[in-house]
């Protein structure tokens, strides 16, 4: 479905050139959810913005369904690490607002945003306001309105960096169930490896800047993946794995 082909990124700075990305090859196939891992700095929200359109590669190209993308995408749906949300809108007003721009009958779009509330366990707080929530609460409104068109490509950029551990894992497990039930494609960017394994079909690696793919590992555990997954050996050895690459490039020390 998306193909990112000898991808490279440079970005004009004051002082000259920063070199974000440097060949970078690999594919996403339709109903895959990928994740890319990889230390802060090293170019991985870059593919989200080249792989929906809103930024051009300077060399190489990103392909969705055989198309090189030249503008930007329609049919996608992007979940930033803040959720973005306005603040003078409620919830039930914030996710229907994509309706509103792309022209879409809001009759429908209502009532396609109401089932995700029900989804994500929001009954009752259709008519509150983003500062009337938790954080957890207002990224799932951030992942309501980013699915509540029907995407067949969804964009997530670190989209619970700042929420707690308990919520955290909570929001894996309900975006696991999401997506078994909708199979729409998924690149979920991260630099936290147990939440790479636990969500993945294939985990891409990269390595710091400029970012480069040090290795692509297919993720070949049952699911739903539930806790007692990450007891299990088979999870264990993908995070020594995981694990290994990052002390191999020095990301990670013993001592």
């Amino acid at each position: 479905m998306l193909k990112f082909e000898h991808v490279g990124m440079k970005y004009k700075t004051l002082t000259g050139y920063t070199e974000a990305l440097i060949d970078v090859n690999f594919d996403v196939d339709d109903g895959e959810f990928v994740t890319i891992l990889g230390p802060s700095g090293c170019g991985k929200s870059t593919f989200l913005f080249i792989g929906t359109g809103l930024t051009k590669c300077t060399s190489g190209r990103a392909v969705l369904d055989g198309k090189e993308i030249t503008k930007p995408v329609k049919e996608v749906g992007f979940v930033f690490q803040d959720h973005l949300l306005l603040e003078w809108r409620t919830v039930l007003d914030n996710i229907i607002i994509q309706g509103e721009f792309r022209n879409q009958d809001l009759k429908i779009t209502r009532e396609k945003a109401m089932e995700l509330i029900r989804q994500v366990g929001l009954e009752g707080f259709e008519k509150k306001y983003p500062w009337e929530l938790s954080g957890g609460m207002q990224q799932r409104v951030s992942i309501c309105r980013a699915l509540v068109h029907e995407p067949k490509l969804l964009m997530m950029d670190e989209p619970y960096g700042a929420l707690d551990a308990l919520t955290r894992e909570q929001m894996r497990v309900d975006l696991e169930k999401m997506w078994l039930d909708k199979k729409n494609t998924i690149l979920f960017v991260t630099h936290d490896i147990d939440e790479a394994i636990l969500l993945a079909d294939k985990i891409v690696v990269l390595t710091p800047r400029p970012g480069q793919v040090k290795e692509i590992i297919k993720i070949d555990l049952p699911r739903p993946r539930n806790m007692k997954v990450k007891e299990s050996p088979a999870f264990l050895a993908y995070r020594k794995r995981v694990t290994e690459i990052f002390m191999e490039m020095g990301i990670l020390h013993e001592d």
